[in-house]
């Protein structure tokens, strides 16, 4: 089955211009996240990395580096953000295919190397789909009834002190100008349910990536500009208010609340990113494939 609808063009959206990327520099440092430690002399974490098949690991992550450097110009902001160690959550956005490579090669890059879920379509792709699942990734076979058992394994991937990345649409966006749309409530599920096995909030970041929406792939020269920001730690300790006396899974109110938290957040930064207002008549339902207004639940 096909997801629903498609997603709206490259002439869509105007590429990121180098006087947007001037702007976003004289408020945020920007580095370039497809070199290693780009924030400067770190850490790696070394359990980590030589736990996830550090040769294919390598290989993947070089020749990413470099698809990506010849076909945009990526700068990033907050990579200071990713902790040194211990289980983490971020939930990127998914604006295109390439969104999915741009945080891991950052996150990878600065010494970590979280497991990732993605959709089990990607794991068939001729060669890449074989080194993907080498360095991490946790195969989400979409309608197939198994949501429980995907959080369940997530859940436990943060339990046992590794990091976790998500893309919570679930899909790339299908929002007519490419904003953040509705997004399904299994992250804020897995973070609060992790939260609450652990007995402490696990950090939660949000990624934003804006610019790839108007590469043509085929033919990407010349270079368009691509921004990420490794937004600062969400926080969402008042949410785990009580989480003693739960039960058997998160209140359905809280995580509608950390959901709409995380797409709030989303889109916030990639306004500030784009120099635009979202669209005032609310954000994207991908249920109903129209505009709701914020606040309303997805």
């Amino acid at each position: 089955m096909t997801s629903k609808g498609k997603p709206s063009p490259r002439s869509a959206v105007d590429p990121l211009s180098d006087d947007r990327v001037r702007i976003v520099a004289s408020h945020h440092h920007l580095v370039d996240p497809t070199r290693y430690f780009p924030t400067g002399p770190r850490e790696p974490n070394t359990a980590e990395i030589d736990a996830q098949n550090p040769r294919a690991t390598r290989i993947l992550l070089g020749g990413v580096s470099v698809v990506l450097r010849t076909h945009s110009r990526i700068r990033a902001w907050g990579l200071e953000n990713v902790p040194l160690d211990g289980p983490f959550i971020t939930a990127a956005t998914h604006v295109t295919m390439y969104d999915v490579f741009v945080p891991m090669m950052a996150l990878f890059h600065m010494g970590r190397r979280p497991r990732f879920m993605a959709k089990a379509e990607l794991a068939s792709w001729p060669v890449i789909g074989r080194w993907f699942r080498l360095v991490g990734m946790q195969p989400v076979p979409r309608r197939s009834g198994k949501a429980k058992a995907i959080e369940e394994e997530s859940v436990r991937i943060l339990t046992s002190g590794r990091p976790l990345t998500v893309w919570p649409e679930g899909t790339v966006t299908r929002d007519p100008k490419k904003w953040p749309m509705s997004l399904k409530d299994g992250a804020a599920y897995i973070a609060l349910e992790a939260s609450r096995r652990m007995g402490r909030q696990i950090p939660l970041f949000c990624s934003i990536t804006w610019g790839a929406a108007s590469i043509n792939h085929w033919w990407p020269w010349p270079r368009k500009n691509v921004v990420m920001c490794f937004d600062a730690q969400l926080d969402y300790a008042d949410l785990l208010s009580g989480m003693e006396g739960w039960g058997q899974e998160p209140p359905r109110k809280a995580v509608a609340a950390l959901t709409e938290r995380i797409r709030n957040r989303m889109e916030d930064v990639m306004a500030e990113i784009r120099g635009e207002r979202p669209p005032s008549e609310g954000y994207w339902d991908y249920r109903t494939m129209s505009r709701v207004p914020r606040g309303t639940k997805a």
